[in-house]
């Protein structure tokens, strides 16, 4: 028979015990709800993925990846196009300006931080879509650790900067990679001797990242007709509003609506013919005074969810 302090002491344990079981239960519901809940989130509005360049976020404070994507959930977002530097920075690159070291480190660096990069964006319901990293001027071993560490986050392929030179060094690695490299533009189309068709020309690996503002605020032209055109080699899009050539105040960044670059126009036409590009703000324009750029992007994902699900501006 047990004593009366021994049944004391066994109710006190089943009370511990039960509490113990409970706070368990709810923290593991609690995780589950934070869970479900990412994955719940997501930017695709009528049918098209708009997401961001985490350049977009450039002025913040804190450029570390956990901060990074931090913003992109805060913006409302479920996909980027990730900038290669915070990567680096965050699967250790060495802080210096000798490019052997940073050469040695890129060519034996092991792919575990790039696996927890794509399992912390993972957990939170954001697709690292296309990277930003690598050169034609980057060594052979160079261009090989690029594409595994795309690879490895899950993206697509890798974005650079439009030429023929990049075309001709990079798609021999596209087609051994099996990924692609994904060109973006600046004010190279005001060039009346430049086309996107040379550099796509070199191989069906090659894609574009079309700056539709940097296209409009160069030439003036809508960008809907070379999207038409092309949108067969087009992966993404980079959606900002800009003044034209010919404004009084030329090829200037303005806040979505308030320019002249036709934003509305271009993320519909990607919507009608139901596209699989994907539309990425970029933000550019002067932040307001009182703002930041994650109140910034979250007013410019809210301007094409409407363009999307309203058709109105």
């Amino acid at each position: 028979m047990k004593t009366q302090n021994q049944k004391s002491v066994q109710t006190g344990f089943m009370r511990s015990a039960a509490k113990t079981i409970t706070i368990l239960v709810l923290a593991t519901f609690s995780m589950q709800s934070s869970s479900i809940a990412a994955v719940k989130q997501g930017s695709r509005f009528g049918g098209v993925q708009v997401g961001t360049i985490t350049y977009s976020y450039r002025s913040m404070p804190d450029q570390s990846i956990p901060a990074i994507l931090n913003y992109v959930i805060q913006s409302g977002l479920s996909s980027v196009e990730l900038m290669g530097d915070v990567v680096e920075q965050y699967a250790g690159i060495p802080q210096v300006k000798d490019e052997q070291a940073i050469r040695q480190w890129r060519t034996t660096v092991s792919m575990d931080k790039f696996k927890a990069i794509r399992k912390m964006f993972n957990d939170k319901g954001v697709k690292i879509n296309i990277l930003k990293l690598g050169d034609k001027s980057w060594s052979d071993q160079e261009i090989d650790y690029a594409f595994n560490a795309c690879k490895t986050l899950g993206a697509i392929g890798l974005t650079m900067e439009i030429s023929e030179e990049a075309a001709k060094r990079m798609e021999p690695f596209a087609e051994k990679h099996n990924l692609y490299v994904i060109f973006h533009n600046h004010g190279q189309p005001g060039d009346p001797s430049f086309s996107f068709d040379k550099a796509l020309s070199y191989g069906p690996k090659l894609m574009l990242n079309l700056d539709c503002g940097h296209y409009f605020g160069a030439t003036g032209l809508n960008p809907c007709l070379l999207i038409e055109r092309l949108h067969n080699r087009i992966v993404s899009l980079h959606i900002k509003d800009k003044t034209g050539p010919k404004a009084s105040d030329p090829n200037n960044n303005q806040q979505f609506g308030k320019g002249q670059t036709p934003v509305v126009e271009i993320l519909q036409l990607v919507q009608k013919n139901k596209w699989p590009i994907t539309c990425d703000i970029e933000l550019e324009y002067n932040i307001p005074e009182g703002s930041d750029a994650v109140k910034e992007v979250t007013k410019c994902v809210e301007y094409c969810r409407k363009a999307l699900l309203s058709g109105k501006k």
